[in-house]
Order: C-alpha cells, then sequence, then structure tokens
C-alpha cells in the first residue's frame, strides 16, 4: 500500500495554514473538519481537497483515505480529541508520521513511547517572546 497523502485534521488557523503550505509544496492534502464554514480559513491557493466529518468516527477517516496517508496533522481545539486520534493513527492505521496540536503541555506525557510528535503553541510562542527580548538586549 503506497501511502502518499497528508492529512489535515481540524481547519482551524492552524490547520488551514499548514494545509495550505504543504498543499503549495506538492503534497497531496486532504483537510477534514467537522463544520463545513471552517474551509474559508484556507487561503486562495489550496489545491487540495476539504471533507466535512467527524474524524473520530473510523468510517470518516477511511473516507479520508487515513489508509494511504503518510503525514498526519491533527490541530483541532480539543486536546482530548487530538490525543485521542493520534493514538488512533498510531495504533490502529500505523501513519508513519503524526503531529498534534497540544495547549496543555502536561498531556505531552500521554505520546511517551510513541513516535507522535507534540506541538505546543504556547512553548512557540514563549520561545519567540525570549528570542524577540533577548535580541532587544542588545540595544
Amino acid at each position: 500500500m503506497k501511502r502518499n497523502k497528508f492529512l489535515v485534521i481540524g481547519s482551524g488557523r492552524l490547520g488551514a495554514n499548514i494545509a495550505t503550505q504543504m498543499s503549495d509544496q506538492g503534497e497531496d492534502v486532504i483537510i477534514l473538519d467537522i463544520r463545513h464554514e471552517s474551509f474559508r480559513k484556507l487561503n486562495d491557493s489550496f489545491s487540495g481537497y476539504e471533507m466535512t466529518g467527524d474524524a473520530t468516527d473510523m468510517s470518516v477517516l477511511e473516507s479520508a483515505y487515513i489508509n494511504f496517508t503518510k503525514t498526519v496533522v491533527i490541530t483541532t481545539d480539543n486536546d482530548n480529541t487530538n490525543i485521542f486520534l493520534a493514538h488512533v493513527c498510531y495504533y490502529i492505521y500505523n501513519v508513519p508520521r503524526i503531529y498534534v496540536r497540544l495547549n496543555d503541555t502536561e498531556k505531552g506525557r500521554l505520546l511517551e513511547g510513541t513516535y507522535i510528535k507534540a506541538i505546543y503553541p504556547f512553548t512557540l510562542s514563549f520561545n519567540e517572546f525570549v528570542v524577540l527580548y533577548t535580541e532587544g538586549d542588545s540595544l
């Protein structure tokens, strides 16, 4: 089975921007969201596929070609849903590359022992602040 799909679950600002960027880079992108109106956040250059449905429903994931997915990025606004979906992708569908957005850094422990990578908006924002502040010290 050839895995050539790039699946983004959640079409908020982060998910829509990742989907657009990867589409612009030539990836075969599918973006999945429970609300159709969320796709309005996609850039006009997005050339992938939009799919409306509940990603916690295995039949919806299979309709989104999860069995042919090489990378999944999970960016819904619910940490528990994101962790659940990451584990489904890891343990059931053996997706080779899994990235999950988590707001609560403590929940990263639930990914230990897997190759699932967490994206923490707080940590990224904090690190960017430190860099900007440090640059200001040279004034």
